[in-house]
């Protein structure tokens, strides 16, 4: 019922940086875990970084120090800020949505599984190249 939908993907050189945001104009996020994924061709989806409904954020090690996860609720969106792209970031990345009330009391912290979120949008593409 949630409806996301994510932009600003692309292709960028290794080095480079790229913005990416997920917004809904249906509902407020406020009271939603959020969550960013990436898959590639012929792995697993990987929850590589969280943030929770109070701001806080955590990351696998795989993007620490690179990306940067950021909410907006009064805009309802989500952000993800990404630095010093690498040949290995490249995937599909998706943005998801676990709502607190609804069993869930406490939001995961990543590295997180795809089966904890209920709600995805539709992925943004990014691709980087050397």
């Amino acid at each position: 019922q949630v409806q996301l939908v994510e932009s600003g993907g692309g292709s960028v050189q290794s080095g480079g940086s790229l913005r990416l945001s997920c917004e809904t104009s249906r509902y407020t996020l406020n009271n939603y875990c959020m969550a960013w994924f990436r898959q590639a061709p012929g792995k697993e989806r990987e929850g590589f970084a969280t943030i929770d409904t109070e701001g806080s954020t955590s990351y696998a090690d795989s993007v620490k120090g690179r990306f940067s996860i950021s909410r907006d609720n009064d805009k309802n969106a989500l952000y993800l800020q990404m630095n010093s792209l690498k040949d290995e970031d490249t995937a599909m990345y998706y943005c998801a949505a676990d709502p607190v009330g609804l069993g869930t009391t406490k939001c995961f912290t990543a590295p997180t599984d795809a089966r904890n979120y209920d709600y995805w949008g539709q992925g943004t593409q990014v691709t980087v190249s050397s």
